[in-house]
């Protein structure tokens, strides 16, 4: 997703970008496969490996120059497919179905948590793609793909201790995550891009440390890390704002 640049007067087809791209709709597609079937940890890492396709293909675009505005649109709409509706599949078929038989009013909170998440994703997509000014340094609202890994995420680790889906405390958390991250994605809070990582500068050699004590502590517990990474990054937007305006209230002066 966010990954095409902006300044597209290219027109035409290539083929490598686009295969990454097609890659990462099938991975969408095939999660949504998989939750039908009732293999969730299957579905949770489709999402997953569509988040490392959907970056990639930009850095493969810039790097052979092979950007067009028929790659953009098309990684648009994929995007649609595995972060917008693969997610809300995936929760629908992890226990949101079984509101129902709570009440009827569980039954459409959960059904209309889980379309307001697609609606949020399209929305957010769509503001993305006509608001070529804003700063590359940050995204305005929740990215589709860290809203997607917080759903995938939470469904992973509740299938791998094993937590009861059709239990109403689950489901009541699958709705909260799942209506959180949609309403993060509409909203205007700015969240960190990390686009403007430079892979060519040089950097401290104890700074390479960190590579691997990243790789260490998500492997220990990748099910706890995922969704803990996603609950930090998805509360920096909220958590940033209200530091500024404090911020900004402090330095306003006194009336006399």
């Amino acid at each position: 997703m966010d990954g095409r640049p902006h300044n597209i007067r290219r027109k035409g087809i290539y083929l490598l970008p686009n295969l990454v791209t097609t890659g990462g709709l099938f991975a969408g597609f095939y999660s949504i496969v998989a939750s039908i079937d009732g293999n969730f940890t299957a579905a949770a890492w489709a999402i997953f490996t569509a988040m490392f396709l959907d970056g990639l293909d930009g850095r493969v675009a810039r790097l052979t120059s092979t950007a067009s505005e028929f790659g953009r649109e098309y990684d648009s709409l994929a995007d649609m497919v595995s972060f917008g509706l693969a997610p809300a599949i995936v929760i629908y078929q992890w226990g949101v179905e079984r509101l129902a038989e709570y009440g009827a009013v569980w039954g459409r909170l959960g059904w209309l948590a889980a379309f307001l998440y697609v609606a949020a994703a399209a929305f957010r997509l769509a503001r993305f793609n006509t608001n070529a000014g804003q700063d590359r340094r940050f995204f305005q609202g929740l990215a589709s793909p860290a809203a997607a890994a917080g759903v995938a995420g939470m469904v992973w680790l509740a299938t791998h201790y094993g937590i009861e889906r059709y239990e109403l405390p689950a489901l009541v958390a699958g709705i909260t995550v799942t209506a959180i991250a949609g309403l993060l994605m509409m909203s205007r809070f700015a969240y960190v891009s990390f686009k403007d990582i430079s892979t060519g500068k040089r950097v401290r050699f104890a700074n390479l440390l960190l590579i691997p004590l990243v790789i260490i502590v998500i492997a220990i517990e990748p099910q706890v890390t995922i969704f803990g990474l996603f609950l930090i990054y998805a509360a920096s937007g909220p958590a940033a704002w209200l530091w500024h305006r404090r911020r900004g209230k402090r330095q306003d002066p006194v009336p006399p």
